[in-house]
């Protein structure tokens, strides 16, 4: 992942954002001595961001899709009341070993639920709706898992969508890469759906932060939205 922020600037943004737990810090490092894709941590600042975006929205039920060793999900859970779940998605079991490792070290790991399955499986069982929806998984579905969060986002809730600016990749064309169209493909789709507000942060690697536009149609499935326009 290419760098789209200055160093420094990064840090100075770091150095006045709400602190990385103590917890957060240690396994942030033991992912980057051990995992052979660390970069995929969403790191300080992008973990001060969620929580932040967590507490504005009162969250209390919290969809990821795409855990890696679990930092972002325990970002979020230290967000929440005591009540609070955070579901989190993933097929390796490797990585999210560690990431349970962590969790259970946590006063607030009892809130997060690891879900050890094929996401796209996962979102088809769940029911009812949440009030934030972090999406940082696999590229290829990224347009599948929006759609999917759009049934499933409270009218109050926001969605959150990682790497949307894929190290500056998007802005190629044609695309050099699967992964690069399927990006474009779901920034397009977003930048053009009537029935949400939405802004791409230059956040690390780019940050979708979508809001639902109509508390009428946010939690209405697919479908039947698509027979009502």
């Amino acid at each position: 992942m290419k760098p789209l922020v200055l160093p420094d600037v990064e840090a100075y943004a770091e150095a006045h954002s709400l602190a990385e737990s103590d917890l957060c810090r240690r396994l942030r490092e033991e992912t980057n001595r051990t995992m052979d894709c660390p970069q995929m941590v969403v790191g300080p600042l992008e973990g001060a961001f969620l929580k932040v975006m967590a507490m504005t929205v009162g969250a209390k039920r919290i969809l990821e899709i795409g855990t890696f060793t679990g930092y972002s999900a325990l970002c979020l859970a230290e967000s929440l009341p005591d009540e609070a779940e955070v579901i989190t998605c993933d097929i390796d079991p490797e990585s999210t070993a560690l990431a349970k490792q962590y969790w259970a070290e946590s006063p607030h790991g009892s809130k997060i639920h690891l879900r050890l399955a094929p996401a796209l499986e996962t979102l088809a069982s769940l029911t009812g709706s949440f009030d934030l929806i972090f999406i940082d998984a696999d590229k290829a579905n990224y347009v599948n898992y929006f759609q999917r969060a759009l049934e499933l986002i409270a009218p109050t809730g926001v969605i959150l969508i990682d790497n949307v600016l894929w190290s500056g990749d998007v802005l190629k064309s044609p695309p050099p890469d699967s992964n690069t169209e399927a990006i474009q493909k779901l920034n397009r789709l977003v930048h053009a759906e009537p029935r949400v507000s939405a802004v791409l942060l230059t956040i690390r690697d780019g940050v979708f932060l979508i809001k639902p536009r109509s508390s009428s149609i946010a939690n209405v499935p697919m479908a039947q939205q698509q027979t009502q326009q």
